[in-house]
């Protein structure tokens, strides 16, 4: 009890002199109850050794508490030396530094934070909660405030920014920003960075500058390069930017021509120089300027008193500025006109091209007895106007748009093209006897075929009062394209032709990996013992050959074209019971490039601009010269005509101009040939885009050509095929 006692006696916190000096008291009072105590000797002596076992716990506690004062010690000075090199470390940061307890009461921060801020920076000390400092900051002279923006309303705007821990520029007094950075420690307490990106803002601001300007030198050289004239409107209506292009265009003196001109005095300017057209006013652009109605894009014409006419295009831009273009469609709509008065007498010249064709092909029908003579003779004496009409028709027809004579003309220039095919395979038909024909096989689609055919005979049998029916496919069979056209071609002719009442049936039939395509009428049959004479040349079943009821070929050349294709011809055949001619193809799968697609002529897509491509165009054919020209010309192409290949030459010494392509005719006026012609442009001027222009079909003419490096284009000319040569050659 005593020793629990003792030890409730001694308090660490009391120090080892102040528990030393408890323990003397106690071993003075044990002592002086040990002498005058009267009882037994040995309970003494107990009491004494218990007082000496205390004193030597007193003495090891005091130890114990000497060695934990001195750890205490050596804890607090490394505390001072830590807070003391965490002050220097934070001092010597060159940002603003700040750091504020979960409570966000500032705790301590460097002398660079809120520098700038002088006059306030004082306030600024340990102890002064966020919010007070952010009143404190708000309240700086030093502080450049947004315009219309008041202190409260960016304390308001400064708390949210600390709410949403984000990163935003202060922009000082003297042009000088500070960058502050929020970061939240892991306690909750909040570190601010205060960085000086002036020199940084500065240096931005010059190079955004020097990169304006040369964007600005980009833009002035862009708008004096291009062709149109150019006005660029700010949303003022003053203008902002122009291209001498436009002064030239419009007349319009330098005086005007500065920045901050009004467009009302620009536009009355130009109102005493030019005219509106008849479908718009003037009204009606001082309406689109004002911004009174939504600015949609504006198009219309101008006619200069210069007689220059501009095409005006205006357009809305981003700020509600505006630019407006003027381009110079003179020769455009110069070339209309000239194919609006040509086309008054358009009609009288298809009619007698039309009729020397007829006669020509008349001519040829009773010539066909002899084909060798036919084909010399309409290699160049039939092609040559076939050519030129064709050319004529092509032309008129592209001019002819929402017109009653564009149906008219499109169905003219059909029939000539139905011609074209049909010479072209009848020349190489005739060539077969003497090994010159030449096929190509490759994948044609019926679809398109059986197309044509229709829009072709449709309208014969319906003059002849029969139902012709022609039942679609598209399936895809391995042909050539040219010979299976006309060998469909002439059996149609010949049922129609054939045929009094009834009907007129064509239609595919899929079989055995095969396509048997069958021809059938109601006429009078076949009798079995004429079935295989009528494949004869100029064989007729009823009468005599004649140019109007055709010369007996049809049957010849579908026989001779089966047996060069390799395909299968059959007759079925019974007196008053009608007839039905088939023939095998082989069928392919469809192929994006079919030989029918590349055999039929397509419209090439208008180049942006020929006005400067020159042809020379070489031809002694007067009337397919006049076509041809007048066909590139409408395109854009200027045409330097010649006769001969002397005329030619001469031509370009006078001149001295060097066109962009040739075309040339083989069979010309003079000593030189076409090749010959090319050669000696060749030699002279140096390469050049060059088409030979022959009808001429023979081998040597071919072989000559390839071996001068040169195309040949047959006639008669294919207007699409002329055009996709001249408009889109490199």
């Amino acid at each position: 009890m005593n020793g629990r006692i003792s030890d409730g006696l001694f308090d660490p916190a009391d120090g080892e002199a102040r528990n030393l000096e408890k323990m003397l008291v106690i071993t003075d009072a044990l002592m002086r109850h040990v002498e005058q105590s009267s009882g037994d000797r040995g309970a003494a002596f107990e009491q004494f050794r218990r007082a000496a076992m205390l004193e030597e716990r007193v003495r090891q506690r005091t130890h114990d508490l000497e060695a934990t004062l001195k750890l205490l010690n050596e804890a607090n000075s490394a505390a001072e030396r830590a807070r003391r090199d965490l002050s220097q470390a934070i001092e010597a940061i060159e940002e603003g530094f700040a750091l504020f307890d979960p409570a966000e009461v500032l705790v301590l921060c460097n002398s660079r934070f809120c520098r700038d801020l002088a006059d306030v920076r004082e306030k600024l000390s340990p102890g002064i909660t966020f919010a007070g400092y952010v009143e404190t900051a708000s309240q700086s002279a030093m502080l450049a405030l947004p315009a219309g923006v008041t202190p409260a309303a960016w304390v308001a705007e400064r708390m949210r920014l600390h709410r949403a821990r984000q990163v935003f520029n202060v922009e000082l007094t003297g042009d000088r920003w500070l960058q502050v950075s929020e970061q939240r420690t892991v306690d909750g307490g909040t570190v601010i960075l205060q960085t000086d990106i002036t020199d940084i803002i500065r240096m931005e601001r010059s190079e955004r500058g020097k990169l304006l300007d040369d964007q600005a030198r980009m833009i002035r050289a862009t708008l004096e390069h291009i062709n149109q004239g150019v006005g660029i409107f700010d949303a003022n209506r003053l203008l902002a930017g122009w291209n001498s292009r436009v002064a030239q265009l419009l007349d319009i003196p330098p005086r005007l021509l500065r920045r901050g001109t009004p467009f009302e005095l620009l536009a009355r300017h130009i109102a005493r120089h030019v005219r509106l057209g008849d479908t718009f006013s003037a009204e009606l652009l001082l309406t689109w300027v004002d911004g009174r109605l939504p600015r949609n894009p504006l198009s219309f014409e101008l006619q200069h008193v210069s007689g220059i006419v501009l095409d005006v295009f205006a357009q809305e831009m981003p700020g509600r500025g505006f630019v407006m273009s003027f381009a110079d469609v003179t020769r455009e709509r110069q070339a209309i006109h000239a194919m609006i008065r040509a086309n008054s007498s358009l009609e009288a010249r298809v009619a007698a091209r039309t009729g020397d064709l007829a006669a020509a092909l008349a001519e040829a029908e009773r010539a066909n007895s002899a084909r060798v003579r036919f084909v010399a003779a309409a290699s160049h004496d039939l092609l040559q106007p076939l050519s030129a009409a064709k050319l004529f028709v092509a032309a008129a027809r592209d001019d002819a748009e929402a017109t009653p004579m564009r149906g008219t003309l499109e169905k003219a220039h059909n029939a000539l093209a139905s011609v074209e095919g049909i010479l072209g395979a009848l020349l190489d038909i005739s060539r077969l006897e003497a090994g010159g024909a030449a096929v190509d096989i490759g994948p044609v689609p019926l679809s398109l075929l059986l197309g044509q055919l229709t829009d072709e005979f449709a309208p014969i049998a319906a003059r002849k009062g029969l139902k012709l029916d022609i039942l679609p496919c598209s399936l895809t069979v391995s042909s050539d394209p040219t010979y299976l056209r006309r060998i469909l071609q002439n059996l149609i002719s010949n049922a129609i032709r054939y045929t009094a009442r009834g009907r007129v049936l064509v239609g595919p039939r899929r079989m055995n990996g095969q396509v048997r395509i069958e021809v059938h009428d109601t006429g009078p049959g076949i009798a079995a013992e004429e079935q295989k004479s009528i494949f004869r040349e100029f064989h007729r079943i009823q009468g005599s050959a004649s140019a109007s009821e055709g010369m007996g070929l049809g049957l010849a050349i579908v026989e001779r074209a089966c047996t060069l294709l390799g395909h299968r011809l059959a007759l079925r055949s019974k007196p008053e019971h009608g007839t039905c001619f088939s023939v095998d193809l082989a069928l392919v799968s469809p192929h994006p490039k079919s030989a029918y697609l590349e055999a039929t002529p397509t419209i090439p897509e208008e180049p942006s601009d020929n006005n400067d491509r020159i042809a020379l165009l070489v031809e002694n054919d007067v009337e397919l010269r006049e076509a041809i020209a007048l066909l590139l010309e409408r395109r854009g192409v200027s045409v330097l005509e010649a006769a001969s290949g002397e005329e030619a030459l001469v031509l370009l010494e006078e001149i001295g101009i060097v066109p962009d392509l040739y075309l040339v005719d083989q069979q010309l006026d003079g000593a030189l040939t076409g090749i010959e012609t090319v050669q000696a442009l060749r030699a002279k001027y140096g390469e050049r885009p060059t088409r030979i222009l022959t009808a001429n079909r023979t081998p040597q003419t071919r072989l000559a050509a390839d071996a001068a490096g040169i195309e040949v284009m047959y006639k008669p000319i294919a207007a699409d095929a002329l055009e996709a040569f001249v408009l889109h050659v490199n």
